[in-house]
């Protein structure tokens, strides 16, 4: 009998699973695979959110499979080593797994592929974490897009012309291999933090395919209204998929071709679709993008795509970082967002962008500092995704917001969060402020602050810099950037 060994890394899915149909319809039986190797990941090994979400997610996947007949072994250690032992333990002639684009794990998955060829294995590798895959992804000269807008045209137009990807059947039962194999317990991974600062994770987020399919239930339920709604931290008006996403427990094919069938369009009417559902579409355009640009630029998860920024006089102090680590700068919106995240390890978009502005150029800390804290604190820290939005905000990167676009976190504040609802949750401290000062407490005449139980300097901090000095300082910067490069 024929076996087959199914590797999965960031595809913890049964559902729409191309290497897991293949493993299923070439083989007698199939064994899926997960090995926790971290020290393989390096120098991008999960952070702490994530591994949380992951041991959450592998419990899922564990369920399902068992569920079909065939038991998730799970293993740590090295991963070439690993999947040979179980291929020699088993007798499996072949081993199947999901591609990966980011530059250090195309690399392992390149050797992996070598090292067991060479001990006589079948390897097949399949897509399914992005629409296409990134190195088709080109423009009329053959070069790698750097500008969202025209590479999202060109995706648009190949699903126009070919439609999106087939549906992959999911399997009702699965062969195990013949004997018994040993495996160790999601718990042994050690994943979950020693102290408990997740206490709120779990209240939040449902990790595997059921809550994958809830949040995308929620956003078909938005989807009309989603191009008014996406800016608005204080609403649930976005999907909330990325962990999701990141995770490999829904796929974008999935997430568009529900999108299409909920408002009765094919592929090749996509132009139809209405202004909401087209807006979240390209946010899925976006992740495109972002794959797209580290897979041609390699070096981007560290460098800056505009090498000018290279000379940038970024600061590297300590204390301005940590403050605004932990949601202290006396920007409500700011703090709000940061504090969402630390609690949660999420934060909406919207805010993403003005907490990034005011780090990279209010506090001119370098834009890697901000990618390694988002890093280690997002359940949907995605290498493609972190650095493409960094970059973004930071003025350095591909399509990128100009560095003279400094956010006022002020104006943001009042524009997104009106009445002032998201800061009121995330900073209970401001909650009794009026709308109309919340967003500037300083500004608060003093028997408004004393009803509301603020003081500042003491219940709330001051503003650690003034906006207005620090965009001044941040635009200096910039010219003096060009002043040495040119």
């Amino acid at each position: 009998m024929a076996g087959s060994l199914l590797l999965f890394q960031n595809d913890l899915r049964i559902e729409d699973h191309p290497a897991l149909h293949a493993a299923r319809t070439e083989a007698d039986w199939v064994c899926p695979l997960f090995v926790w190797s971290p020290a393989d990941e390096k120098p991008w090994a999960p952070g702490a959110a994530s591994r949380w979400w992951l041991h959450h997610s592998l419990l899922a996947l564990q369920e399902r499979l068992a569920g079909r007949g065939a038991p998730l072994v799970i293993r740590s250690g090295d991963v070439s080593e690993t999947v040979q032992a179980i291929a020699k333990e088993t007798g499996a002639e072949s081993v199947y797994w999901s591609a990966r684009y980011e530059p250090h794990t195309a690399a392992l998955q390149s050797d992996l592929r070598k090292d067991l060829q060479k001990r006589g294995l079948k390897v097949r590798i399949f897509p399914g974490r992005t629409l296409f895959d990134p190195s088709t992804l080109l423009n009329k000269s053959h070069e790698p897009f750097q500008v969202f807008t025209p590479f999202w045209r060109s995706c648009v137009a190949r699903i126009e012309e070919s439609g999106l990807p087939q549906a992959i059947p999911t399997p009702r039962h699965l062969t195990p291999p013949p004997r018994r194999v040993r495996s160790q317990e999601v718990a042994d991974l050690g994943l979950l933090p020693k102290i408990p600062w997740d206490a709120e994770f779990g209240p939040t987020w449902k990790p595997g395919e059921e809550g994958a399919h809830k949040r995308l239930r929620h956003l078909l339920g938005i989807a009309a209204q989603y191009h008014d709604l996406r800016n608005r931290p204080d609403l649930d008006g976005t999907s909330a998929l990325s962990p999701h996403l990141h995770f490999g427990e829904i796929t974008p094919r999935q997430i568009a071709q529900a999108v299409l069938d909920e408002f009765g369009v094919t592929p090749q009417e996509w132009s139809r679709l209405p202004e909401g559902p087209r807006v979240f579409l390209a946010e899925i355009g976006w992740r495109e993008f972002a794959h797209a640009v580290l897979y041609h630029f390699p070096q981007t998860d560290r460098a800056p795509l505009k090498s000018k920024f290279e000379a940038f006089p970024w600061k590297y102090a300590q204390r301005p970082l940590r403050t605004w680590q932990r949601g202290l700068t006396g920007y409500p919106i700011v703090d709000a967002g940061m504090r969402q995240l630390w609690r949660t390890g999420w934060m909406h978009n919207r805010v993403r962008m003005i907490v990034g502005s005011f780090l990279t150029k209010d506090l001119l800390q370098s834009w890697q500092a901000g990618a390694e804290w988002f890093w280690d604190t997002l359940v949907d820290a995605d290498l493609a995704n972190n650095t493409l939005g960094w970059q973004w905000i930071s003025g350095c990167g591909a399509d990128a917001s100009p560095y003279f676009r400094i956010f006022n976190p002020i104006m943001q504040g009042r524009r997104y969060d009106p009445e002032g609802s998201y800061i009121r949750q995330w900073v209970p401290e401001l909650a009794k402020l009026p709308a109309d000062v919340i967003h500037e407490p300083w500004t608060a005449a003093p028997e408004v602050l004393s009803g509301a139980g603020v003081v500042l300097g003491e219940t709330y901090p001051q503003p650690m810099v003034d906006h207005a000095a620090a965009r001044v300082e941040a635009l200096e910067a910039l010219a003096k950037t060009k002043e040495a490069r040119d």
